[in-house]
């Protein structure tokens, strides 16, 4: 089937893209294109997307994407001639991850690593769009004793019968599903893996450490670590999450390649630093450690610089500020909505 025509710009289609990660993306991708934005609200948030409805180059698509999606039956796409024109990029980003209700996702997250990944990838066949997957650095297993930083040759150490396992190890089928359809199908796919990721628009009170700890710095409670105060990992603010997004899909490089940072940042250490920005007398306690909130490793990104020109630029305490900004904001309305 030859490529479809590309009239004034391409159309994309972000699955997953009422989720943190996914609006941001939207945001950046419908300054220069048509966006359809498919999700189901599981994990994701409407008022991630709200200001982007009234874009006359955003549609919003409300589907599991774990059943088969036909864009060219959806009535609100008529406008961007999906029968004409098709699309030209699929990123998918779908999967609920809530650390706090991780024990009721758990058939949920094996859906949309496994159905849903084959219903976004036969879009991409259907249209020969350009697929990226978005994965994780679960598929390296928990962290080292030797704090080495991984390579993406790393095999990885994945307990597949763990009581996380739905997410570890779906995250790994799905890469070999993707794998397996460019294989077959000679679908051009790349492979993205994610290190942990921050900023705003992520839930607070949802078992996500940076919100969760900030919205308790505000209220005055205490800043819960999970562990102990040896607990470490690394945080990569989300504007640099995107813009190696945007050099990988643009760029030549199939990956699978690592996108986080690199510095090993301590809990203690964290939680001091947003103790301090909002001027908060909270205390720091500890707790057992969560299922779902383990130490991961850090990433080696020598192929993020070999590859994309990318590293890393928004230092921890800038981002910082950015994501107290918003959920100060967002808990200020909150108060508001509540009074009247």
């Amino acid at each position: 089937m030859p490529k479809q025509i590309i009239f004034d710009k391409k159309n994309v289609l972000i699955i997953g893209g009422a989720g943190f990660v996914g609006s941001h993306l939207c945001d950046e991708l419908v300054k220069n294109n048509r966006v359809i934005c498919v999700d189901d609200f599981s994990s994701g948030d409407e008022k991630n997307i709200d200001h982007l409805l009234a874009e006359p180059n955003f549609k919003f698509v409300r589907h599991d994407i774990t059943r088969p999606l036909n864009l060219k039956e959806q009535p609100e796409l008529q406008e961007f001639k999906i029968e004409f024109q098709g699309v030209q990029e699929v990123y998918y980003l779908a999967c609920p991850m809530s650390p706090k209700h991780f024990d009721n996702s758990k058939v949920p997250i094996l859906l949309a690593n496994s159905y849903g990944v084959i219903n976004a990838l036969e879009i991409a066949r259907q249209h020969q769009a350009k697929f990226m997957h978005f994965s994780s650095s679960v598929v390296y297993g928990p962290r080292r004793d030797s704090n080495d930083k991984i390579k993406e040759n790393d095999l990885g150490q994945v307990d597949i019968l763990s009581e996380r396992s739905a997410y570890d190890e779906g995250k790994r089928f799905a890469e070999t599903i993707v794998k397996n359809y460019h294989d077959v199908y000679n679908i051009e796919t790349k492979i993205i893996r994610l290190f942990r990721i921050y900023g705003p628009r992520m839930k607070f009170n949802d078992g996500h450490i940076i919100p969760d700890m900030i919205a308790n710095a505000l209220d005055g409670k205490d800043l819960v670590i999970f562990g102990d105060h040896n607990f470490r990992s690394s945080f990569c603010y989300i504007s640099d999450c995107i813009d190696a997004v945007i050099k990988m899909m643009e760029g030549g490089s199939v990956g699978p390649i690592n996108i986080g940072s690199d510095i090993d940042v301590n809990f203690v250490d964290l939680a001091n630093e947003i103790i301090s920005m909002t001027k908060s007398r909270s205390s720091i306690k500890y707790e057992e450690p969560l299922l779902f909130f383990s130490p991961l490793c850090l990433p080696d990104i020598t192929r993020a610089r070999n590859e994309l020109g990318w590293m890393p630029i928004v230092p921890l305490k800038k981002g910082l500020e950015r994501t107290i900004y918003e959920i100060r904001a967002n808990k200020g309305l909150k108060s508001v909505a509540q009074a009247l």
